[in-house]
């Protein structure tokens, strides 16, 4: 069992990630130039203002790095700005409503349960190839009506959104050194992505299925119908928000688990508590670190002003951990109540994903718990984690479990 996440070489990168307690709840970095937001009141203030925290930071690295960066944006709604964010996010909400995702549960109990038992585990359970991958991409992937056996492509093209184990540590949404590598490397994939849709979505044009893509297909915004990139990239955007978020989830919980073994006892004699213990998850080792908006005009916000056509970075981690909104807030307790982290985001953009990554997450560690007596991290074999200080994404989480 590993106690302390300074094993694995995260603590002091990820416990407010920035490698301390900050010193303001608002700062000018004037290297990268770029403004950071760390209070958790500052950083709700500008999610929840889109009109003078815009979404649209592309047209920035635009004229920075020079890249077609409209180009992948076509359909983007992390980068969008109502009115056109309002109405292509509407098309898509359909996929999570309530009475989606309750008609998914058996659908996900079964599919842990296979997928566990393909595993064929004996006393070691690598976590993220065998479980937390796998499923939520399966669960996407017939969500759009796509093939799930082609689960190794969605994990390529999805990757490339993010930095990968083996990368530098960059950011697809700040101005650091690589970005346009990154961005010219992430229209690429968006290109391959179309380019293996287009069947799909030439089929579903001739006959309509009951698939979120045939939705997108006949879907109509402002008398138009969806080009086939838009169709694309909204797609793309769900296997990002309906997978990649799970995955973290399911990998940071059982770390959060191991790390405090009286919690993990106490959510084994009681499962009531894993939603609980799931919230606390979030805001202890959000997935997500940051997040990233731009100025349209001059911005006070904690005291400070921000000129406009700014680059503000929103550190959910930090602002997850301000002592002002939580009592000690490097305590993992799950329980907390309220618990308003910022790990989902707020506003327009909170994460389409959620409440599919919750449910995921719920029922795949009620399984675990049932199926292993013991779960634990490896000393010798610790989490590999991808590279990078503005999200703890875990790329391999091997366990010693006993059945």
């Amino acid at each position: 069992m590993i106690t302390e996440f300074d094993t694995w070489g995260v603590h002091e990168r990820q416990f407010w990630l920035r490698g301390s307690v900050p010193e303001t709840v608002v700062d000018f970095d004037a290297g990268s130039r770029m403004w950071n937001v760390y209070g958790h009141p500052e950083a709700a203030r500008v999610l929840s203002n889109p009109k003078l925290f815009s979404s649209n930071m592309m047209r920035l690295m635009a004229a920075e790095i020079g890249a077609d960066v409209e180009e992948a944006q076509a359909g983007e709604l992390l980068y969008l700005d109502p009115p056109r964010h309002t109405r292509l996010r509407r098309l898509v909400n359909h996929a999570f409503t309530p009475k989606v995702l309750a008609d998914l549960e058996p659908k996900i109990a079964r599919l842990t349960h296979e997928l566990l038992d393909e595993a064929a585990v004996t006393d070691r359970l690598e976590l993220v190839s065998a479980l937390a991958y796998p499923l939520p991409v399966i669960v996407i992937a017939e969500l759009l009506g796509v093939p799930a056996s082609d689960r190794d492509l969605f994990r390529k093209w999805a990757e490339s959104l993010i930095p990968t184990a083996s990368g530098s540590d960059v950011s697809l949404v700040g101005r650091f050194e690589g970005q346009e590598q990154v961005t010219e490397t992430t229209i690429q994939q968006r290109k391959e992505f179309g380019e293996y849709l287009a069947d799909y979505i030439e089929d579903r044009r001739r006959t309509p299925r009951e698939d979120l893509l045939s939705g997108l297909v006949h879907a109509e915004v402002e008398g138009e119908r969806l080009s086939d990139k838009e169709i694309a990239t909204l797609a793309d955007v769900l296997l990002l928000a309906g997978h990649v978020t799970t995955t973290m989830l399911l990998g940071n919980t059982i770390l959060c688990l191991d790390a405090h073994r009286d919690e993990f006892a106490r959510v084994r004699a009681d499962r009531s508590r894993l939603p609980d213990v799931i919230e606390e998850s979030l805001r202890y080792l959000p997935p997500f670190a940051v997040t990233s908006r731009v100025t349209t005009a001059e911005a006070e916000v904690g005291g400070v002003t921000i000129p406009p056509d700014q680059l503000v970075m929103v550190w959910l981690g930090a602002a997850n951990r301000d002592p002002r909104v939580f009592d000690d807030p490097v305590e993992f307790r799950p329980g907390r109540d309220p618990n308003p982290h910022l790990t989902f985001s707020r506003g327009i953009h909170y994460c389409i994903g959620a409440g599919l990554a919750r449910l995921e997450g719920r029922i795949a560690l009620d399984i675990l718990f049932d199926r292993f007596a013991e779960i634990a991290t490896l000393p010798d074999e610790p989490p590999q984690f991808v590279r990078s200080s503005q999200m703890l994404n875990a790329h391999t989480v091997p366990l010693a479990v006993s059945a």
